[in-house]
């Protein structure tokens, strides 16, 4: 295997293609990352090639995302979209994929392997021993973490998950946290030797999402200039805690029904995972709070219009019961948009407390009322945190995660951990 210098990366994202439009399905704040890193790391000479189940007959086997970025569709299962829950099924011919195309070309053509989500490092964990490359993994979100914040009603991630994110943390070369909370996570929770962990922040596209008119932003929506927006973006599901928004909104109501005529609670975002059980979920609650009137359900929005909505909004609101990071939240802060946040995982270091918005402890709808009204009567204080959000947002750019992330892939390839004998035999 060459030594020092990184040249094309072998990217796996089995259960989620970085081509779908985030805020639905399983598409999210992963599929940001894997574009976002990609296209920052190619401009550093860094080839990817992105490795995705293919979810339709027409799409290409592979299709160029940008000069120095492939992704590459994989059969494996029917046509279509599948739930988690389905895709170990897949794992072998996904696999039988990836090994298919590595054996197209000249041995040597990934230097390193980066798989995302505990199903990829499956696949990467047999690609690393087949190639005799490094296999650098994302977590993204962690099933121990997830089964102990969950939201009510939510289901917990099944024995399988636990054991085969176990079997990744023990085969990887490096694992890539988000934060320092979940590298310490990985270590406590996982028992992932420390030497193995790197903290890698993501990051926001500055140039995408930065500060204009919010006035502007609010005639391009259909927004009154007068309007008190409270805004939440993401997938609709338990674990975002959309909810949590609608009843501190009808909690505010209740306290001061004036705020009737300007108020409005715009969700940005489409049902997944549990939440695709009940699409009408937040239909139906605003139904039975009484604020149907006021909330504004709008499906996935590409990025261009999803920053509109970011700086068309007083504050956008992040009840998560688990992130591990939190890109909505950065988003916002770099639209120049202060956040109300859950004090939870990544998003202590996505949000600056006091600085760039306000971490909330806890999910009680009385409590993130009284956070939210604040935004509303204190104009002076919200403006304020727009400030120190732009300044803490600023500090976060893709090209400082892509440049930390050659040096995560050197030094992997640079010190190679051996596969266990228990493993490799």
């Amino acid at each position: 295997m060459r030594r020092g210098r990184v040249d094309r990366v072998a990217t796996i994202s089995m259960h989620t293609s970085p081509l779908d439009q985030p805020g639905t399905g399983d598409a999210g704040g992963m599929n940001v990352y894997i574009v976002e890193t990609a296209k920052r790391l190619a401009q550093l000479g860094v080839e990817v090639e992105i490795f995705t189940r293919q979810t339709a007959r027409d799409l290409p086997p592979v299709a160029e995302l940008a000069p120095g970025v492939l992704v590459r569709h994989l059969t494996a299962g029917p046509y279509e979209e599948l739930d988690r829950a389905d895709m170990p099924g897949q794992l072998c011919a996904f696999l039988s994929g990836v090994l298919r195309t590595e054996a197209m070309y000249d041995p040597g053509r990934y230097d390193v392997i980066h798989s995302h989500y505990w199903l990829s490092g499956q696949v990467g964990w047999l690609a690393k021993e087949r190639w005799g490359v490094p296999l650098v993994h994302s977590m993204h979100t962690m099933a121990k973490v997830k089964n102990q914040l969950l939201a009510a009603g939510d289901n917990p991630e099944p024995q399988m998950r636990v054991i085969g994110e176990e079997q990744v943390v023990e085969i990887a070369d490096r694992l890539i946290a988000n934060t320092d909370d979940e590298a310490a996570e990985l270590i406590q929770l996982y028992g992932a030797p420390e030497e193995r962990v790197a903290v890698v922040n993501p990051g926001v596209n500055l140039t995408v999402f930065q500060p204009a008119s919010r006035g502007s932003a609010r005639r391009r929506l259909g927004l009154p200039q007068d309007a008190h927006v409270l805004l939440f973006v993401g997938r609709i599901q338990p674990l975002k805690a959309p909810d949590v928004l609608l009843r501190a909104a009808s909690r505010m109501l209740i306290e001061d029904p004036e705020l009737r005529s300007r108020l409005v609670v715009a969700c940005v975002g489409g049902p997944s995972g549990n939440g695709l059980a009940r699409p009408s979920m937040l239909t139906d609650l605003a139904a039975e709070l009484g604020i149907s009137d006021v909330v504004r359900l709008v499906p996935p929005a590409p990025q261009h219009e999803l920053a509109d909505w970011y700086r068309a909004a007083d504050v956008t609101v992040v009840p998560s019961y688990s992130e591990s990071f939190g890109l909505v939240a950065l988003e916002s802060q770099a639209c120049g948009t202060p956040v109300a946040a859950a004090a939870v995982g990544g998003l202590r270091t996505a949000v600056a407390d006091g600085v760039s918005g306000v971490l909330v402890d806890g999910h009680d709808p009385y409590d993130w009322a009284a956070v939210l009204r604040r935004f509303v009567v204190s104009p002076r204080w919200r403006d304020g945190l727009s400030a120190g959000a732009r300044t803490h947002a600023a500090a976060f750019g893709w090209q400082a995660t892509a440049a930390r992330l050659v040096e995560v892939y050197t030094g992997a390839k640079d010190n190679l951990h051996p596969l266990p004998v228990a493993l490799s035999s």
